[in-house]
Formats: C-alpha cells, structure tokens, sequence
C-alpha cells in the first residue's frame, strides 16, 4: 500500500496539484508543487493561512460515494493523496480534465466581544436560523448554569452530535442533564446545534424539557437542560394501554406548543420521549 501511495504522488510530481479549499465564504485554490514531500501541519498551516481568525484541527475530503473522510495525521494525508491521484488517472484515462483536490476545514472560529465566544461560521448560522447575534449573546451570559458549578456524575448518551452527561448543579441544588458539543465539526452539525440552542431557548412548556443554560469552555459547548430520571421510552418494553394514552396525549400537546411557535418536529420516535 505504502509503495502504491508513492507511485502515485510521485506520477505527479512534474506538475503538481491544486488542492481546493472550501470555506463558507468561498473557494480557495492553493498550488502544491511536490505532493510527495506535502505533510499534514504544511496543509493546515495553508488552511490557516486563508482562515486566520478560524482554530482549524482537521479537515475533511469526499470519497467515490460522497462520504467525508477526515484527515488528522501524515498518514491519513498520505491515503487522502493516494485516493486523489488514483481518480486523476482514471479521469485522464476517461479524457476528462481533472478537478482541483477539494478539502473541507473543520474548526472553530472564536470572537471575544463582552465576554460572548461566538463559534465559526456562527455569523452563516445565524443568517440561516434568522437570529441575530445579539439574541445568541443573550442566551449564553443569560444562563443559571456555568462549568464551575457544575459536577458530571455519569455518561448518559453518545452521538455524531455529542456526548450528554448527568451532572449536579452546585448552586441549584439539582440534576441536570449536560449535552457537550465539540465545535471540531461540521457546518451543518453547527447548524442543527444552532438550531437546537434556539428552540430550547425559545420554549416554555410543561411536555418540553427545561433549558437552563448554554456556555462555552475551550474548543466546545455545553448546553445545560432538564434531567429525565425516568429515561426514554425505548427502555422500556410493554407498556399498559392506560399509561400510553396519558403519553400520546402529552406528546399532542408538545407537538402543538411547537406548532404554535412554527416550529415542526420531525424526529417523533421512543428515544426522543
């Protein structure tokens, strides 16, 4: 494999590549004359060099089938290079022109202003949820809750979105469950937590979890909310008829308490209740 990837780049070595760099605002194209002498910390310094403000960690490249495979290490850099120049020879091979090499920077962008860390690319985001950022900085310095007070007692779930722990809130005396975000993510992840932030913030009713907080603490954020001692309803197998009426009914109401604030969920199954 290791003899593959070096015939591969050094094929290429005469002309080089051009390795595009997609950012929310546009395309940046970097030239790369010697792809076989390219190394992981060389391409994020470029990465950086056309996001100065952003903390770029790792960045991203699509296979055959449109999958994004993230790229931390010479060596996945090594197998990225592989991949690319095996698809310019088969696109030669077919008389095609080859396409620029495009890569996907996963970072965080952070802004220090009155004590409001705003995470990158939050100024799409917001565009995109119709909330501005002064409504976002009301919701983070507004919050009861921050990582000070806070003692994380257990693991309670773990996801593409993050990880939620079961945590005791010092000051309030209380359970609270703690969903940790890291922001090394993509932007539409970014997006749907936005999303999510927005609407716990929003919400005020008896059949939607309680938020208390949001903050951030280094590279992630952590949005504070209700805890559910009782669990999910996956956890549980057979229910009594009299007890699930109560439940869908419940869930009618949430349903119509976010309908009356145009919001519509789609995700209606037994983990999320």
């Amino acid at each position: 494999m290791l003899l593959l990837v070096l015939n591969n780049l050094c094929s290429m070595e005469s002309e080089g590549i051009v390795i595009r760099i997609k950012t929310p605002v546009g395309d940046m194209d970097s030239s790369v004359d010697s792809p076989s002498h390219l190394n992981f910390s060389d391409l994020l310094a470029a990465i950086k060099d056309v996001m100065p403000e952003a903390t770029v960690t790792a960045f991203e490249y699509e296979d055959e089938v449109g999958d994004r495979i993230t790229v931390r290490s010479d060596e996945e850099l090594k197998a990225m290079l592989s991949y690319y120049c095996n698809t310019v020879m088969e696109q030669r091979i077919n008389g095609l022109l080859p396409e620029p090499l495009q890569i996907f920077p996963r970072g965080v962008y952070s802004i220090f202003e009155a004590s409001c860390i705003k995470c990158y690319n939050l100024s799409f985001c917001l565009s995109t949820l119709k909330k501005s950022s002064a409504e976002l900085k009301k919701i983070l310095t507004n919050g009861q809750i921050n990582e000070h007070d806070l003692q994380y007692q257990e693991q309670l779930g773990h996801g593409n979105g993050g990880t939620v722990y079961k945590a005791y809130h010092l000051l309030g005396k209380r359970i609270v469950a703690v969903k940790v975000i890291p922001l090394d993510i993509t932007v539409e992840l970014q997006k749907q937590i936005m999303s999510e932030l927005e609407i716990l913030y929003k919400c005020d009713s008896p059949y939607i979890i309680k938020f208390y907080s949001a903050f951030f603490v280094e590279n992630r954020i952590s949005i504070c909310t209700e805890f559910m001692d009782g669990g999910s309803l996956d956890v549980y197998w057979r229910i009594p008829e009299h007890v699930l009426g109560r439940i869908a009914v419940a869930v009618v109401k949430g349903l119509t308490y976010l309908w009356s604030l145009k919001i519509l969920h789609r995700g209606e199954k037994a983990t999320f209740m």
